[in-house]
Formats: structure tokens, sequence, C-alpha cells
């Protein structure tokens, strides 16, 4: 089956059933169900190679060529946002995978189900070739890795192989959700098969569990909560993408009266233009949303990401007063290597489930205890008055909030999936409306990882009417901009806006913020900062790797034709980039690191 818009078809084998150890990893991607598999060539994994090359035909799944082994990561990232599905990537023997561990780190962080393939070796000391597989060859490669996947093994037998597989199936893809690492043998992937070994079984029969629910205790008592609550509040985190569980999230919270506040970091977990969203969502909890909180008497987190964090901003304001019910399945795979666990967050009713199978059981519990009357009573929660689009002359210099006011003006009747928007989002002016308008940020606070995210989004949603955007800053599309090549030469059609502020802004406002509390000149500020002096021409660099490209727009009254000009072009099935100089600014608040509270400073 060809699933992207080009397939590098190899020459016709002779369709033999598997020879090589090699052939027994291939045949399991197959049988798992696995459609696409990204890499970056390497040495150590030559005949898992060509396994997928002329035992599979580049077929089931498809091979994606990248030009760095973090693209690898992040497109199978990108894709599992999207379809809530493994996809593989391969990295080479110990330098490969260094070069890919930012990436595995964010999917980790953002409990994303990749496979994760690597080699070393020959373990077998005599196989080796002089030199460069003694550097090439780990005791332990998983080490490298280890405090960040859900499980890794290096099996030794063309029939461990098989269990190994079985295995990272299931775990990755086991709420909680992750990467995991499965390392071969490069010399047992060059050993041919015995007669009769490696059967491999009906794969069908190794199945998931479903996601685990709630105690029956637990419902009863969040229910009663619910039903006698005034002032409840979710807080909707980390969850599914799945149509059905959207809707029952709308349900339940109109069924109790709750209002609801959202997280950038997260894709889109609730209609942001719903009456009950308090605010716009954030990547902190707004000043709305923090008075929401502190009026509360039920509190209900679904798997809401640092908790704690967002409480602090509110202890010295007597803290949230409410019963606070955190649903989640996190402490099932933290170990405290990345404090990723956050601060620990107070608990009067803490659940031990997956947050949409929850949201499930209360809506059941719920509508039986309030027989199926909403408590609802149709008013809107606060929400700031957004700030208006400006009546600026056309020549007038862009700010980061004209990038959604034009975006919104140039969509016309695309469904548009944003699969990545910058710090500087303005988030009031635009709305989300179904769960794959938007599809979070990168997991693990990193920069590079949205180039190649898009391409994953992209890829997950081709054979759908919606059309892949993703706005990235200059800093970081310029760490990951060579995944470029990979949608190119794919044909998978993504819109690329940079927001080229030509700086790291965001470090900026930091100096700024340590220049202000010591004194010194705020003005110093952009020292060691900016990306100009030259300009990168952004456009000719895509232009390289063989995108159409438009840019540097720096008028405000051309982006609208630009943007419309992208969007057919990605409509019709071409990735494509416009290259946008804003002026330096954000449009939504930074937080401080002294207090938690958000905070603009003078730069914003």
């Amino acid at each position: 089956m060809n699933h992207v818009g080009k397939f590098d078809r190899p020459v016709p084998g002779d369709n033999k059933p598997m020879e090589w150890v090699s052939d027994v990893s291939a045949e399991m991607l197959r049988q798992m169900g696995v459609k696409y598999i990204s890499l970056n060539p390497g040495a150590s994994y030559r005949g898992f190679h060509d396994s997928l090359v002329n035992y599979l035909g580049n077929q089931d799944p498809q091979m994606l060529l990248c030009l760095h082994e973090d693209h690898a990561v992040s497109i199978a990232h990108g894709y599992s946002k999207v379809a809530d599905e493994m996809m593989g990537c391969v990295l080479h023997s110990n330098v490969g995978l260094m070069h890919g561990l930012m990436g595995i780190f964010n999917a980790w962080c953002d409990r994303a189900p990749i496979l994760v393939m690597g080699a070393t070796g020959p373990v077998d000391a005599p196989l080796r070739r002089p030199w460069i597989d003694w550097i090439h060859t780990a005791k332990d490669q998983g080490a490298l890795l280890r405090n960040y996947v859900k499980y890794d093994d290096e099996p030794r037998s063309a029939e461990a192989i098989i269990e190994t597989m079985l295995r990272a199936n299931i775990m990755a893809q086991q709420a909680p959700k992750g990467p995991v690492y499965v390392c071969f043998d490069a010399g047992l992937q060059e050993t041919r098969l015995k007669e009769g070994e490696a059967k491999i079984p009906d794969v069908s029969r190794f199945k998931l569990a479903d996601p685990p629910p709630a105690s029956a205790d637990a419902v009863a008592k969040v229910a009663g909560l619910l039903a006698s609550g005034k002032n409840i509040v979710f807080m909707y985190g980390r969850m599914s993408a799945k149509t059905e569980d959207w809707e029952r999230r709308v349900r339940l919270a109109e069924l109790a009266g709750a209002g609801v506040i959202t997280d950038l970091k997260n894709r889109v977990s609730f209609p942001t233009s719903h009456a009950l969203h308090i605010g716009a969502p954030s990547n902190w909890v707004t000043p709305l949303g923090q008075e929401e909180l502190l009026k509360a008497d039920v509190v209900v987190s679904f798997d809401w990401i640092d908790l704690a964090g967002s409480f602090k901003p509110l202890t010295s304001r007597g803290g949230v007063k409410g019963q606070i019910v955190n649903c989640t399945v996190d402490s099932y795979v933290h170990n405290g290597w990345s404090a990723d666990h956050f601060g620990l967050a107070p608990a009067d009713v803490p659940v031990l489930a997956d947050p949409d199978v929850f949201v499930g059981q209360l809506l059941d519990a719920l509508e039986a205890k309030l027989g199926g009357k909403k408590r609802w009573d149709g008013k809107a929660k606060p929400k700031a008055d957004p700030v208006p689009q400006e009546d600026k002359p056309a020549d007038s210099k862009i700010a980061p909030r004209d990038i959604a006011f034009a975006l919104k003006e140039a969509r016309g009747d695309h469904k548009l999936t944003l699969s990545r928007v910058p710090l500087g989002w303005a988030a009031d002016s635009w709305d989300f409306e179904h769960p794959l308008d938007y599809m979070g940020n990168d997991g693990g606070g990193g920069l590079g990882s949205g180039a190649g995210n898009a391409i994953g989004v992209a890829l997950a949603l081709l054979e759908t009417d919606r059309v892949t955007v993703s706005i990235l800053g200059d800093g970081d599309f310029m760490q990951g901009g060579s995944a470029l090549w990979t949608a190119a030469h794919y044909k998978i059609p993504v819109l690329y806006i940079v927001s080229n502020n030509r700086s790291n802004f965001n470090d900026e406002v930091h100096q700024e913020a340590m220049a202000t509390q010591r004194g010194r000149p705020v003005e110093n500020r952009w020292i060691g900062q900016r990306i100009d002096e030259p300009a990168l021409d952004l456009a000719n660099y895509a232009r390289s790797q063989g995108l159409t490209a438009d840019g540097p727009i720096e008028k405000v009254g051309d982006l609208v034709a630009a943007f419309k000009k992208g969007l057919a072009a990605v409509a019709a099935g071409e990735p494509y980039l416009i290259d946008v100089v804003v002026q330096p600014g954000y449009s939504a608040p930074m937080v401080t690191r002294a207090s938690g509270e958000a905070s603009t400073g003078s730069a914003s």
C-alpha cells in the first residue's frame, strides 16, 4: 500500500520467506500493524534496513528517510499525537541514539507511544570491524535512555526478538503510554535463520488491556461532590484525541455545570469557545482561571500537567480551599530522574485511573444521580475580552498577534490542525472546536522538534480533509529545520509559518528580568540572543530542501494573501513555508521564577 505522496519503490526481489534474523524484526513490525518507520541510516542496523527494503518491499511499514536522528523520533511523536497509536523509528548505535535522545525525552514527557529501535555491535567481538564497531558498541546501550522509556531490551536470538517486540508493542500503548526501546545486535541481525526457527505467533492474541478505570468508591464519592458542589472547576489535561471522548468531556462539564480550564502544552481537550471554558487556553493558568480555582468548592484534575505548580501562585491568597480530585495514572511511570513528576499536589480524592475512562464513569454515575438533568444554568464562565485586531496600515510591521488574525481570515473553508504554536501565540483570538484542531507542545520543553512533529501530524492526517499548519519560532525552527527535506521528498503536506523575531526572545525576557533584579542596564538584554546580522534567509533555506517558500513577509498587508497561497498549496498536497518577520514580544504572559506568577515584563 502506498501511504504517502511519494513512494521509494525498490526493485522487486524473489519474495522468499524469512531467511535472516533481521527479516524477523521486519515481519514483526508488519504483523503489529506499524504503518511507517522513520530513520537516519546506520551500519549497525544494515541487516534490518535491508529487510525493510528487500524483504518487505518498503511497504507496511513504509520507510521515511530523515536527515537527523532527532527528526526520526519527532516525526513518530507527531504521528502518535493524532493517531494515538505507535509509529516506529530507528536510530544508529550509540551516536545516533544520542542524537535522538531529546526527541525520546519529549515523547516520554508527553506520554507518546513510539517504538524506538536501535542497534549495537556486533556484540560478539571477533565480528567487529576495526575501530568503528568498537566505538559504536555498548555493553548496555539502554542505559543511555532507560530513565525515560517504559521498557527496553536487547534480545539475543530470533525467538527473543519476537517476544521483545510483542512486549514493546503492549508497553508503549498501555496507559500511561510512552516510548519503548529495542536494541538489536548487529551481528545477530546478519545471521541466517535456521530451518524452522522463529515462528511468528498470531499477534492479534497479544492484546492491550483496557485502560484502568476508577474504583466504584472513587466514582461514587466524586459523583456526590459534583452533584452537590456550587462552584466546580474541571482541569482537562493529557487526554485522548478521540471524538467520542471529546463529546463525553463536553457532556460531563455541562451535566455538572463545571467551568473548564485547558492547557496549551497538551493537545486540545475541550472546545475553547464553549460557554463553560474559562478564559483562553494558556501554558499557565490564567488570572481568570486562578480566580475560579480560588472560588471553587470542587476541583477535578484530569491528568493535568504540574497540578501543584498551577496551585502555587494561589498560596499567598489562601490557596485552593475546595475538595481536590486528582485523576491520573502517571505514578505508574515516575522514576524521578527528570523531576517530571513535578510538585506534590494535595488530593482529597486521589483517583488512579485513565482520565477519559474516568470521565465516562462519572458521566454515567452523575446522570443516574441527577436523572439526566443538567446542573449548568446556561451562563457563561468568565472570559477576558479578546484583544481586538488593530486597524493597521498595510505597510505596518508585524506583531506576533497579527499571525493569528491573518490566518483566521485566510483559512476560508479549510479545516486547520495546528501542530504547534509559539510562546507568543494569541490564544484569545483563536478557538479550538475539534479534538484535531491543536496537537500541543513537545513535552520536554526543548527546541528543535516542531518541524518533525508537524510531519508526523500531517502523516497521520493524510486520509482526512484537514490541513496541517505548524507555527514555529525561528530559534525552534532552525534547530530542526532540516526535517523539511523529508516533507519535500515524500510530499507530506505541511504549511510551516515561521514567526521570525530574529532572536532567542524567551531568553531576552530572562536577561531583562536579571538586569532588573540586579539594577543593571536592561538595554543589554539582546546581547547573545539576537539571530541577526546576518539575518537568516529561511525561505531560501526551505527552497534548498525542495519546498515552495515565501518571504520574508515584513508588512501586515501581505500576510493574508501569503497565507491563502500557502494553504491552497498544502491542501493540494504540497509542503510550503512562509517566513514572517515579527516584532519581538509575546501575546501571552510568561512566568517568573521567583513566584510562579505570570508576567510579561516590559518586553511584551
